[in-house]
C-alpha cells in the first residue's frame, strides 16, 4: 500500500488538528518516499515522536526524479512493502511531485490510501470569500518580468470574463516582488486576497482587499509561506 500522508503547514499547528491515522501508517512502515530528507524527518517526529529515526528509508522524490531513479523502491513494493508519501507542507500530489509514484502504483494495481490534511491552497481559497465552486491553481508565475506583467494581466482577465478564482504562489523569498508587481499591474478595483502563514496560531494572516486599498497597506511577505488568489 502506499499512504498519501499530509504534512502541517506551520510546526506550530496543534497535533489535535490532525487525524489519528496519521501516526498509525507512520508507525506501520519504515519506508517513505520524501522531497527533503530534513523536512520530512521533522514531520515524522512531529506525529510519531517514539519512532525510531534511525529505522527510516527514505527515497528521494522531487521535481527532477523520474521513474528510474526510484526504482529500488518499487521493486521493494512490488514485493509487498508498505510505503508513505510525505508532503513537504499540506497534502501530497498538491503543489508537490508525488504524483508520479501514485500513477506508477495505479499502474501496478498497488493500493493508494489518502488521508485528508491541510492544503494551503484549499485553506486560502475558502477564506477569500470569492468564488470556490469554479476556481483554477497556476501554481508558481513565470520568473521573467515580461512573462510575469503578462500573465498577471491574464489572470485578472480570466475572473473578469469568467469569474473563476485565480490561485497561484511564489518561492517565499520573492513574495515581496510579486507583492510589488500585482499592486503595480493590476486594476484598483480588482480583488486579492493574501493568506499568509496558514495555520500558524500566532502568525496567520489572511486579508481580501482592492488593489488600491493593498497599495495603501504596508505588507511584508518576505520568506512567509504565502498563497494569492484573485477574485470576485
Amino acid at each position: 500500500m502506499l499512504f498519501l500522508l499530509p504534512a502541517y503547514l506551520s510546526e506550530n499547528t496543534s497535533i489535535t488538528h490532525f487525524s489519528p491515522v496519521i501516526k498509525e501508517y507512520i508507525m506501520q512502515t519504515d519506508y517513505f518516499f520524501v522531497e527533503n530528507e530534513k523536512t520530512a524527518r521533522k514531520v515524522v517526529k512531529f506525529f510519531a515522536p517514539e519512532k525510531k529515526q534511525a529505522d527510516l528509508k527514505l527515497f528521494l522524490l522531487d521535481k527532477y526524479t523520474e521513474n528510474a531513479d526510484i526504482k529500488e523502491a518499487q521493486e521493494l513494493m512490488l514485493k509487498g512493502q508498505d510505503f508513505g508519501l510525505l508532503s513537504e507542507a499540506g497534502l501530497p500530489c498538491i503543489a508537490d511531485p508525488g504524483n508520479l509514484i501514485v500513477k506508477w502504483c495505479h499502474e501496478k494495481n498497488i493500493r493508494v490510501i489518502p488521508v485528508s490534511g491541510p492544503s494551503s491552497i484549499i485553506l486560502a481559497l475558502i477564506s477569500s470569500g470569492f468564488n470556490g465552486q469554479e476556481f483554477t491553481f497556476h501554481g508558481y508565475l513565470p520568473i521573467d518580468k515580461g512573462e510575469k506583467k503578462k500573465q498577471i494581466m491574464n489572470l485578472e482577465s480570466l475572473v473578469q470574463k469568467t469569474g473563476y478564482s485565480q490561485i497561484f504562489m511564489e518561492t517565499p523569498y520573492r513574495n515581496n516582488q510579486l507583492f510589488e508587481d500585482l499592486c503595480k499591474f493590476l486594476s484598483p478595483n480588482t480583488r486579492l486576497c493574501i493568506a499568509a502563514n496558514i495555520n500558524d496560531p500566532e502568525h496567520e494572516f489572511i486579508k481580501t482587499k482592492s488593489i488600491k486599498d493593498w497599495q495603501k497597506q504596508k505588507t511584508e511577505l518576505h520568506k512567509i509561506p504565502a498563497v494569492f488568489v484573485l477574485g470576485k
